[in-house]
């Protein structure tokens, strides 16, 4: 109990005023098959970064409502949505695209400022460091996660001396050449020095990455090896079974910066001009809880993109709270709603046994939930950022 308050303590200084999330850790492109987006949809998903909020409105939701605990993670989506409408394409791209806005002192107050609200505002005022250049040359090597990448390239560049390899697997043009470059550099032992191993285990750097202690215990009571084993696994899956040349949340973590052919799709030229044609005001930010929010709506939701928060909940007594979320999501879900989630275990249906009130009757989610197995089973290998144990698509059926 000791240990568990004191990862707690740690997660919430580390997180508490900070943007955790630099981009989203979800692949959209897994989530534009399994949720089938019409104009008909009202969607509700995680903030995050906010980049995949703006996915799904470029995939044809109606509407989508980024919800979000965290502020800044709703500012963070705020300037997103004022930079596609205020600036030009190359701007933005600098901005977002490199992470490096050098001119931000002349943008900022004369097209950003003006328009953002005072919430935002004020954040920004204060924060945009991030996009200037210094000895953390991008913004994707600043805040909580974009620390743990600033590490590892600092890990890979001055320690592991891997640079060559990682640049040369990142050129690849096939998953062939991948495999053949990993084991030609022998990037295994090079990368997982007992220094990193040890690191791995800490909570203090699992907290960087966002993963709190309830969700580490997942990896660890579920998968054989534990977390460092998980990691170890998923890191050389990326690189020898999955194409890395379009693979855009990897690349900006080992380089600090998108390409123009992997970066995600709300940085494409083409869907910058539709987002600032109006596309992007179809997206509407608001910091609540997930049940909060939806107990203040009367709209009823088509989709639900829960991402991996339900893991944080899994344990008493926070179950409480899942399962109050989970009457929220029963009681705004439109006929046939879908919802996906992702799990660090390897079995997301751990929510099964919660139960819920439907026309005054208690039933459990297993019972009310139809799962997707076999689209689930067919799109979680291909998922690029590929650090999950589990992928669920499951429709409301009362």
């Amino acid at each position: 109990m000791v240990v568990e308050r004191l990862s707690k303590t740690w997660f919430n200084l580390v997180h508490g005023r900070n943007i955790v999330y630099n981009q989203c850790w979800e692949d959209p492109r897994l989530d534009r098959v399994a949720l089938e987006l019409t104009p008909q949809d009202r969607v509700v998903v995680i903030t995050s970064a906010g980049c995949n909020a703006l996915d799904y409105a470029l995939a044809g939701a109606g509407h989508v409502h980024a919800v979000d605990m965290n502020s800044k993670q709703n500012h963070l989506l705020e300037l997103k949505q004022v930079g596609l409408k205020h600036l030009d394409y190359p701007t933005f791209w600098k901005l977002f695209g490199k992470g490096s806005l050098p001119e931000w002192n002349e943008v900022y107050p004369s097209l950003l400022r003006p328009n953002l609200t005072s919430d935002a505002r004020k954040f920004w005022d204060h924060k945009g460091i991030l996009f200037r250049q210094g000895r953390r040359k991008s913004f994707y090597f600043r805040c909580t996660s974009g620390t743990f990448a600033w590490f590892v390239n600092y890990y890979v560049d001055r320690v592991a001396k891997m640079r060559d390899a990682v640049n040369a697997l990142l050129a690849a043009e096939n998953v062939e050449q991948q495999k053949s470059l990993f084991e030609q550099y022998d990037l295994a032992k090079k990368l997982w020095k007992p220094m990193i191993k040890f690191a791995m285990r800490r909570d203090v750097t699992l907290s960087l990455l966002g993963v709190p202690r309830a969700q580490r215990r997942q990896i660890d009571e579920g998968y054989p090896g534990g977390i460092l084993q998980f990691v170890m696994d998923r890191v050389e899956a990326v690189f020898t079974k999955i194409p890395l040349k379009d693979n855009y949340a990897w690349r900006v973590y080992l380089t600090g910066e998108y390409s123009p052919e992997a970066c995600p799709e709300y940085l494409k030229q083409d869907n910058f001009e539709r987002l600032k044609n109006g596309v992007a005001n179809q997206v509407s930010r608001h910091t609540n809880t997930m049940q909060g929010f939806l107990e203040g709506q009367s709209e009823p939701i088509t989709r639900f993109i829960l991402l991996d928060h339900m893991d944080w909940l899994s344990k008493d007594p926070a179950k409480k709270i899942l399962t109050a979320e989970w009457q929220a999501i029963v009681d705004r879900a439109a006929p046939n709603a879908r919802v996906l989630w992702r799990s660090a275990g390897l079995d997301g249906t751990f929510i099964n046994p919660i139960e819920v009130s439907i026309d005054g009757k208690k039933k459990t989610l297993k019972e009310i939930l139809s799962y997707n197995d076999r689209l689930a089973n067919e799109l979680h290998p291909q998922d690029r950022v590929h650090t999950y144990g589990s992928f669920c698509i499951a429709d409301i059926r009362r």
